[in-house]
């Protein structure tokens, strides 16, 4: 007889009996004894946990989420800055079954509420700086565990009663929950900025983590001796996926920093033997014209466009095009791949690329500027889904499939793609994503504003930062108390990097054809502008 087995159920079948935990137990039993985890924190006091130590760990916080009630499909917020706490309770959550809902944490409490009520999440795991935001943010939690410090400093204060001790999770290795592999279950949630008024929550399989395992080594040259530095913050795609994901699948070693640190940068990697890091502009900027030690640095990956960064850090510098909804690198040049300067690499194994006209839809292969499209499939190359978020899926998908990043690229020599620009309403404010949309609509709140656009103003470490332009409404207030009101609303409800570092009253704006906002005309004009910083 004649079976028709759909396509996505072929490429999830690729990783039958295979899930998160089944991963960590493998390399467990293989390499018990090779590092995992090192933490080096601010003091210099590391920590480190070999692949045995991180899977009994993860195991043991797995027993006490049980024992508190967390069941397969629940969502925990993870709410920290970078912390093994953080690490270790995210693969518990996967060991589980439940679903580890990592948030910025330079999130005010209007976006602390909204992320816990959107995806419904029952506990949270957060620090003791945090413990009274995520309280507030979420009174129907049913408990929040805190850690004993602040991602390796001590806590400023005590964190009052109500609340459960991060070491009180560690429960019995052996009463861990043992549960069929499910490869198409939501293992993690991450809220991504996009152009509309509200953060979407992408949802991350267990079949996306093994998938950035399976090809991420490949991309960028990671190897089983590899040592992988992580200071940007595990709440975002690059250190969870990029790296860590990346480095699990070859069973090699991270290095987790709470945050960058110049002064630290060259000793920690000298001192852990490091391999690979991920660069952004302030990383490279930071430590431009410091002397480059003997050290083993193999590999940096920098996202998107490379600018001339190897002499800088005496090391390969590999162009890489990925976001939170592609889940690794969608695009590369591979360690050994030979791509124009400039360029953003070709298309990942697994995954297709189109570059389309928006309006039209023509497919252009001749270096006109267009859309990048991308394609796989959804909870295995592609993230599964916009939680909750019906209207948001519709929009980003197509009916075949393609998913519509937002980017604006054009094909150049030999296929290769190269970067234009985004969306000009998502701004990029020292690696985080802003949605200008999400900042006007704020901005529209205020009384006597009439029309607001929000757009980058060049920065030398951030790149850009935000300003808002605008046009005074009936019974605006003065300039200055206008600006004011716009800056202490947007301070109150919103993270302090998508806060506006200026307002600027004007009688209009420069408008281009149908009278849309002339924002590129806007740039300049910031730009042109005393410095605000």
């Amino acid at each position: 007889m004649d079976t028709v087995i759909s396509e996505d159920a072929i490429a999830a079948f690729q990783f039958t009996g295979q899930d998160v935990p089944w991963l960590l137990a493998q390399w467990a039993a293989k390499k018990p004894d090779h590092s995992l985890l090192i933490w080096e924190p601010k003091d210099g006091s590391s920590k480190q946990w070999t692949y045995a130590e991180f899977w009994t760990d993860v195991r043991r916080i797995a027993a006490g989420l049980a024992s508190r009630g967390i069941v397969k499909g629940d969502m925990v917020v993870i709410h920290a800055d970078n912390c093994p706490e953080m690490v270790l309770a995210w693969y518990a959550c996967a060991t589980v079954g439940a679903v580890g809902v990592t948030t910025n944490t330079r999130s005010v409490g209007a976006e602390m509420s909204y992320f816990i009520e959107h995806t419904g999440a029952v506990a949270a795991i957060t620090q003791p700086k945090y413990a009274a935001m995520v309280r507030d943010s979420g009174p129907a939690l049913r408990w929040i565990a805190v850690t004993s410090d602040d991602a390796g400093e001590p806590a400023a204060a005590p964190v009052g009663e109500g609340f459960e001790s991060f070491d009180s999770l560690f429960g019995d290795a052996d009463a861990a929950p043992v549960r069929p592999a499910e490869p198409m279950l939501p293992v993690g949630v991450m809220f991504t900025s996009g152009t509309t008024s509200r953060p979407k929550a992408v949802v991350h399989t267990h079949a996306n983590a093994l998938w950035a395992a399976r090809v991420g080594p490949n991309n960028i040259g990671m190897h089983p001796d590899g040592v992988y530095l992580i200071f940007l913050p595990f709440f975002h795609v690059n250190a969870q996926s990029w790296s860590m994901w990346s480095t699990l699948g070859v069973g090699g070693t991270i290095v987790l920093q709470p945050k960058f640190s110049a002064s630290r940068f060259w000793d920690v990697i000298v001192a852990r033997s490091v391999t690979h890091i991920s660069l952004i502009p302030f990383v490279y900027t930071a430590v431009a014209g410091k002397p480059i030690p003997e050290n083993k640095l193999e590999v940096g990956v920098f996202g998107a466009v490379v600018p001339p960064l190897e002499q800088l850090l005496g090391c390969r510098v590999l162009p890489a095009y990925g976001m939170t909804e592609t889940v690794t690198h969608a695009t590369s040049a591979g360690l050994h791949g030979q791509i124009p300067v400039g360029s953003m690499g070709k298309a990942t194994p697994g995954y297709e690329t189109l570059v389309v006209d928006p309006e039209t839809g023509e497919m252009l292969d001749d270096g006109r500027v267009g859309e990048l499209w991308l394609r796989g499939t959804r909870g295995i190359q592609l993230f599964l889904e916009y939680f909750g978020n019906p209207e948001a899926n519709a929009k980003s998908f197509t009916e075949d499939g393609w998913f519509r990043t937002g980017d604006m690229v054009r094909i150049g020599e030999g296929g290769a793609i190269f970067y234009t620009e985004r969306d000009k309403d998502m701004l990029k404010v020292g690696g985080e994503n802003v949605s200008a949309k999400e900042v006007e609509d704020l901005c529209r709140t205020v009384a006597g504003v009439g029309e607001v656009a929000v757009v980058g103003r060049h920065h030398p470490m951030l790149d850009v930062v935000p300003v808002a332009f605008v046009i005074k409404g009936a019974n605006a207030p003065d300039d200055g108390t206008l600006e004011s009101q716009i800056i202490e609303l947007c301070r109150t409800n919103l993270s302090d990097f998508k806060v506006p570092r200026a307002v600027y009253c004007v009688e209009d704006f420069p408008r281009a054809t149908l009278d849309k906002v002339a924002k590129n005309q806007l740039r300049d004009i910031a730009d042109a502008k005393p410095d605000p910083f």
